[in-house]
């Protein structure tokens, strides 16, 4: 039986290098914090803020549901051996407050995608080609393993889910877990975020082949979407339809020919997405 998905926003960071509350920084109207919490309240079962002990009663975190991060321990670790400690029986999606270009794509994709076989589900960073802990699932197994990295003095997250049995995917856009850590990286993310918004929808026609049209349970459809390459629609089909491929397992084609996953789509567009051809 699949466990259920449970999400923890992890907001108990010290946020030395910034100078100030990473959490309450806003972008917009609301605070990081809120603008993730919001964003990831729906999509699971029950949410909560990881919060450090001397935080619980401040007026942000306050606000929410917490999980009170385990003493003598530094980092997201903390957090993440908390919960799994408060619902043992939960897999958590565990989530960096953050990360202001993370969007409801990404998070769909990561639990569509989402193995309950494996310890651990998450994406390959688009810079270095190495898990990305801080936006991952973390199955109820995981617990033991992680604990026991912890009681030997391990507890980087990202080493853990690379000596783990983890399924990585590609992020559907590169910027997607871009973190925020320093004065100048916020403001070169709020200049980001300043710029005009994405093209409005767009009308194509998406034809699936094989595994695809099975899981689908058609062989085309006319869609309306906002997605600029043929990477960000196939992350939002596979939210919609639980493709079980990943893009590096498929060719693309608009207008009958084969193209990158980069290509920039147009209105009117005819996307084929081809799964591999067993041979025989």
């Amino acid at each position: 039986m699949t466990a259920p998905l449970y999400g923890l926003i992890l907001a108990g960071g010290r946020s030395t290098r910034m100078g100030q509350d990473k959490a309450a920084l806003k972008y917009g109207q609301r605070s990081q914090l809120e603008r993730a919490f919001a964003l990831l309240t729906p999509m699971v079962a029950r949410c909560f803020v990881s919060v450090r002990s001397d935080q619980q009663s401040e007026a942000l975190r306050s606000k929410f549901p917490q999980i009170v991060d385990a003493p003598g321990i530094e980092g997201p670790s903390a957090g993440i051996s908390s919960a799994m400690r408060s619902h043992p029986q939960a897999a958590w999606l565990v989530l960096a407050c953050d990360l202001p270009f993370v969007d409801v794509a990404t998070l769909q994709l990561l639990i569509a995608r989402r193995d309950p076989a494996r310890l651990a589900t998450a994406f390959r960073s688009s810079h270095d080609g190495l898990p990305e802990p801080l936006c991952a699932i973390y199955e109820p197994p995981a617990r033991d393993a992680l604990d026991s990295r912890l009681d030997a003095g391990r507890n980087c997250p990202r080493k853990f889910l690379i000596q783990s049995d983890t399924l990585l995917l590609d992020q559907p856009r590169a910027e997607a877990l871009d973190n925020v850590n320093t004065p100048k990286e916020l403001d070169a993310a709020l200049a980001r975020l300043a710029q005009p918004s994405p093209a409005a929808p767009r009308a194509l026609r998406v034809q699936y082949f094989a595994l695809l049209r099975e899981q689908a349970g058609r062989r085309d459809e006319s869609i309306t979407t906002s997605a600029a390459t043929p990477r960000e629609l196939f992350a939002e089909l596979a939210a919609r339809h639980s493709f079980t491929l990943a893009p590096e397992h498929l060719k693309v084609a608009v207008n009958a020919e084969f193209c990158e996953w980069s290509r920039p789509l147009n209105a009117g567009d005819q996307v084929v997405f081809i799964p591999p051809v067993a041979g025989g």
